[in-house]
Parts: structure tokens; sequence; C-alpha cells
């Protein structure tokens, strides 16, 4: 009987619904507009735990599964999921995420990514993006830096990623159908909205989520920030 909800909802845009109207009532609750002005991108390659659809191999990590391709505004809150064949590279997955965004979020006009989207060997994503009215950031890796690093910009949505993998159903991939997978996606990003509107302090665990932080921290507030930041 829940998962026949789940699946009603999921196929009706309850879920969706819900999620983006707590959305604006957090970003609201920060001081800052509901549509956000810049966003960060990125992708998190998952294991999947049975068959189902859109089942591939990430060879440059090495798992097979799929990839939860996420677009997160500059407090880590979630815009837009897509949930893809692992197979598939970063850079197509972004066009899946970004096409028509801006006809959702009308002042989005910025996105952060990694170098593996934008790089010397294939930039198009810059000019694809230009066209849907966005501009792409590269956010580059310190070569002299060797392992894990915290990224300016990056390490916003690579902590939602951390809360989102909190959720003992996010630890792989359950669903048999990617539809699935992005709702409950949006069910976990709900439960985290709901805390932070009720005031509950949720404690920073690894090294992604104590580094993000301890940058809040020195910047101040969220408040402080939304007024130098791009929201």
């Amino acid at each position: 009987m829940a998962y026949r909800w789940f699946a009603a909802w999921t196929a009706d845009g309850t879920w969706a619904r819900i999620h983006d109207t707590l959305r604006d009532r957090v970003r609201i609750a920060d001081g800052r507009d509901p549509q956000p002005s810049a966003g960060v991108l990125d992708s998190q390659s998952i294991k999947t735990s049975h068959g189902g659809e859109a089942i591939g191999y990430d060879a440059g990590k090495r798992v097979r599964g799929r990839k939860r391709h996420l677009l997160v505004d500059t407090n880590g809150l979630l815009l837009k999921a897509v949930v893809h064949s692992a197979s598939l590279q970063d850079r197509h997955g972004a066009k899946r995420v970004l096409s028509g965004i801006t006809e959702r979020y009308h002042r989005l006009g910025l996105v952060w990514v990694d170098g593996g989207y934008v790089n010397s060997v294939d930039a198009s994503l810059t000019g694809w993006a230009a066209t849907e009215g966005l501009q792409v950031v590269a956010v580059p890796r310190n070569a002299d830096v060797r392992g894990f690093q915290v990224l300016p910009r990056r390490w916003v949505v690579e902590r939602t990623f951390a809360w989102l993998t909190r959720c003992r159903r996010l630890a792989r991939d359950y669903e048999r159908k990617t539809a699935h997978s992005e709702a409950m996606i949006q069910v976990a990003s709900i439960r985290l909205m709901l805390a932070r509107l009720a005031g509950q302090d949720v404690k920073p665990r690894g090294p992604i989520e104590i580094e993000a932080a301890r940058r809040l921290t020195e910047d101040g507030t969220l408040k402080d920030e939304a007024k130098t930041d791009p929201q």
C-alpha cells in the first residue's frame, strides 16, 4: 500500500510540488529570493541493487548502475535531479538537467561545474548552455594537490550528496524505474528541509560536511552570504 501511494505521488507530481514549496520556504527563511540566480551541478555514480531500466557501467568510477545528476542552489538545496545510466558521459547528462531549466527558474544564469564537464578536450557544453541562457563555469582542481580536495563552490553540491546518502534508501539505487529514483531523492530532500524549517540541528559528518560547516562559520551566516554572493 505504501509503495502504491509512493508511485501514484511520483506519477502525478505530488512529491515534486511538496519539494518545491518547501525549498521556496527555506530560501525565504534564509533571506533569499525563491528563484535562484546561480547553481552548482555534479553527478554521483551509484550501484543498483536490482535490475531495471537505464543500467550501465561507469568506466571512470568502475561502477555498474546509474548516475544521479543534481543541480543545487548555492545553499545546497535541490533544484533538479535526473537519474540516468552510469555509462552516459557527464556532459550529456548535464544537458538533460539543464535543458529548459530557465523556463522553471527564470533568474538562473550561472552554473558551476567541475573540470570534467568543460576542459581542453571538449568545451562544447559552454556553447550549448549559452543557447539556454546559461553561463557554465568550470571550477578546476589544484594540480599540485593530490587526493581529496574541497573545491570552491563545488563543495556545496558535494555536501548535498553527503546529506542524501545518509538516507539508507539512497545508499544504493533500489528502484527499478529512474522516475522512482528521482522521486526518492526528492523525498530525502523533503525530510532535510522539514528538519531545517523545524530548527533541528544536524551535526556535520565526514570531511565534506565538516569543511562546509567551517566555511559557513567563517562567512558568518547564510543571510550575510546572500548579500554578496549569487543566489
